[in-house]
């Protein structure tokens, strides 16, 4: 086994080369055509994009309403561009539920939106400061999920993790949902076992610098086995890498991780999770979609003098 600065991805990847990937959590939106075209050719065969914060407070009304119009219709459009099939959940994030006035004019459109194709939950909710805001929001976006009948993605907060973890699992209780039906995400050590002991989904970003490395992650696969267990890369604004997942899986594969557990927790958990929206048909994207550039939205196109996308990743390990 090299030394760890020695695992570089281009040489890496052979190791997986021919498995298909799902990223049930990836922000695309914030990401370039480079990215759609590495995250295709590294065997991302589809993804999630859940509705969050921008980096600033968003003003007004309209800025909702363009930014989930795009989840459902540019940023689909531009991921079929690169073979990779696009789903999304919608929400109204946690930071932003602090702004009630807005947050109440919010809520009246989500319904709007949670019943489009390929909105495949509600997400991604939950708490950040853990304010009394954010948990009314949430409780009631609980309550526009259930009668959408869709899974909802749980955004667990960055600071006090584990108590709020376990807040967002006894209110979800509360509310009545199935724990089958909620992914909790951003998973850590100090979380996961309660989170599968209580039947919940359990998410876990491999995000460089914060939440989870890869190298971890392969240490919780090997202690709790696959089920209900799904990595994701989150890959936002912030310093990320949207190869996570795979870079995941081959790091997997190099410490004996069997091939079938690796499917499970990067493709096959996030398909039976978010199916159970009615709105995930993977024969679609198993076999790749079909490619044609020449395809337009609204009169735009990828295409800029017909420059093909390039590829720049190069490190495996993500700390």
């Amino acid at each position: 086994m090299p030394e760890h600065s020695d695992l570089n991805w281009e040489e890496y990847r052979e190791a997986i080369r021919g498995m298909r990937f799902f990223d049930p959590h990836i922000h695309m939106t914030s990401r370039t055509t480079d990215d759609y075209q590495a995250m295709f050719d590294a065997g991302i065969v589809a993804l999630i994009e859940p509705a969050f914060w921008l980096g600033q407070p968003r003003t007004g009304l309209s800025s909702f309403k363009d930014y989930y119009s795009s989840l459902v219709n540019w940023e689909r459009f531009r991921s079929s561009q690169f073979g990779i099939k696009h789903y999304c959940t919608i929400g109204l994030n946690s930071r932003e539920a602090n702004n009630e006035p807005l947050a109440e004019q919010v809520m009246e459109i989500l319904p709007l939106f949670l019943y489009k194709e390929g909105v495949v939950g509600v997400g991604e909710i939950g708490f950040d400061d853990q304010t009394a805001a954010e948990e009314k929001y949430y409780r009631a976006q609980l309550e526009l999920a259930k009668q959408a009948k869709l899974p909802v993605q749980v955004h667990t907060p960055h600071r006090d993790k584990k108590n709020g973890t376990e807040r967002s699992m006894a209110i979800a209780l509360e509310h009545g949902l199935d724990p089958a039906w909620v992914i909790i995400d951003h998973n850590n050590e100090e979380t996961v076992e309660s989170v599968l002991d209580q039947g919940f989904y359990a998410g876990f970003t491999i995000y460089p610098f914060t939440k989870m490395g890869n190298e971890r992650m392969v240490k919780v696969v090997e202690r709790y086995g696959p089920e209900r267990i799904m990595v994701n890369s989150a890959a936002d604004w912030g310093i990320s890498d949207p190869l996570a997942l795979p870079k995941t899986a081959a790091l997997m594969k190099m410490r004996g991780i069997p091939d079938d557990v690796i499917k499970k927790v990067t493709y096959q958990n996030a398909i039976e999770a978010f199916g159970q929206s009615g709105q995930i048909d993977e024969s679609v994207f198993a076999n790749g979609l079909a490619i044609d550039q020449s395809q337009k939205m609204n009169g735009n196109t990828i295409l800029r003098g017909g420059q093909q996308p390039r590829i720049a990743k190069d490190s495996l390990l993500i700390k």
